[in-house]
């Protein structure tokens, strides 16, 4: 087992900051790469309380400006013009943070990383994605994909 400090947050494991615990070839082959971990050490200790901090000044402070943020998201739908062929396939895929800058042009700052799409859009249409707000409330947001003429 390989002890490690979060540097971003990871879905299922936990936030930046936290000191866990995982399996070598998991912290080695994905974590360590991506750069959502760094080895844990007496001397990076010191860093977690740094991270935390960082942390608490980007999140969203309590529980129902969270929810308020997610009611005035799931009220709206952000659209994206992106280039697409005639049958209405994209050339390429919307990326989170193509998602994110849509949803800052009209609501609140939302971070790329808090969004999470199920399948990588690839068409024209209405597509829904979830935006973690708090680790206790997520906003569904409709996102309209729209060829650009």
């Amino acid at each position: 087992m390989a002890k490690l400090i979060l540097t971003h947050e990871v879905t299922g494991l936990g936030e930046p900051g936290d000191v866990v615990d995982v399996k070598d070839g998991y912290a080695r082959n994905f974590l360590i790469p991506r750069k959502l971990a760094t080895p844990w050490t007496k001397g990076a200790e010191s860093q977690v309380s740094a991270i935390r901090k960082a942390r608490k000044a980007r999140e969203i402070a309590s529980l129902e400006d969270a929810r308020a943020a997610r009611d005035s998201l799931q009220a709206k739908s952000f659209v994206l013009t992106v280039k697409a062929g005639p049958s209405g396939r994209l050339f390429g895929a919307v990326t989170t943070a193509e998602i994110a800058q849509a949803i800052a042009a009209n609501g609140p700052q939302v971070d790329k990383r808090k969004i999470e799409v199920s399948q990588p859009i690839r068409n024209v249409g209405d597509h829904a994605v979830s935006v973690r707000l708090h680790p206790e409330v997520a906003a569904k947001v409709n996102v309209k994909v729209v060829a650009a003429k």
